[in-house]
């Protein structure tokens, strides 16, 4: 992709598990006018891909609109996947857990559904788990970050599925609020590299990502999650590590 130019991808990477028809062209901002990806009203522009309602659509969705906030029940396991798919943005999510701390996270360049363990598409994941938040997760896909060995372990053991070493350590486990109050997560995509800070602190950052665009994604993986704020600008420089200035 050429640097700062600002695309959105035709949503065809919903894979066979999508509803035909389903994925839609997302315009382009004027001006990289930032986008609200959640309407506070409801779930439109994502759809839900949840294994369990193969067998039952009836069943309960995990992810549902309560007072405002779009919210991840937990159960059943799966994930809300946007429509459209996205490159070249800073994402600015907003979220709290509404009671026992626990798991959960926010894919990025997300594109075959279902790719892991018949659950989860492959993406980058970035760690939203209660103490880990920041963490990387490589799933099908991969990320360098600096000093590999000590933040994932042996070399030897790499790799993008199964028991391989997927997960990359964050470089602050202390950037998260007391279980109850807001926190912000602004993830930046551009080109090969992510980055992330939670609450202003820098805890990740990564290059030589093998993806550069894809839809986003937010999981349902046990813990009930709200999120009041999933905003989205277009870009075309990372941020300094000191953080970008968050839109009110």
């Amino acid at each position: 992709m050429a640097f700062g130019k600002w695309k959105v991808v035709v949503g065809i990477l919903c894979g066979a598990v999508a509803v035909a028809g389903l994925c839609a062209r997302a315009a382009p901002q004027a001006g990289g006018a930032p986008r609200d990806l959640f309407n506070g009203k409801d779930l439109s522009g994502w759809h839900v891909d949840a294994p369990a309602l193969d067998k039952d659509p009836k069943a309960r969705s995990p992810f549902t609109v309560r007072n405002g906030l779009l919210v991840s029940l937990g159960t059943p396991g799966g994930h809300l996947i946007t429509n459209s798919a996205y490159e070249d943005y800073r994402l600015e999510v907003e979220y709290r857990f509404a009671g026992k701390p626990g798991n959960c996270g926010v894919l990025v360049h997300a594109s075959t559904p279902r790719a892991l363990y018949g659950m989860f598409p492959r993406s980058i994941e970035v760690q939203m788990e209660h103490l880990n938040a920041g963490d990387f997760w490589c799933i099908v896909e991969d990320i360098t970050v600096p000093d590999m060995e000590r933040r994932r372990g042996p070399k030897e053991r790499w790799g993008t599925t199964g028991d391989r070493l997927r997960r990359i350590a964050n470089l602050n486990d202390g950037a998260e609020k007391p279980v109850g109050e807001w926190n912000t997560m602004v993830i930046e995509a551009l080109d090969d590299q992510i980055k992330v800070w939670v609450n202003g602190i820098l805890v990740n950052h990564g290059y030589n990502a093998t993806a550069d665009e894809g839809q986003i994604a937010l999981q349902a993986e046990g813990s009930e999650v709200e999120f009041r704020k999933v905003r989205l600008t277009p870009i075309t420089k990372l941020s300094g590590d000191a953080g970008p200035a968050t839109t009110p």
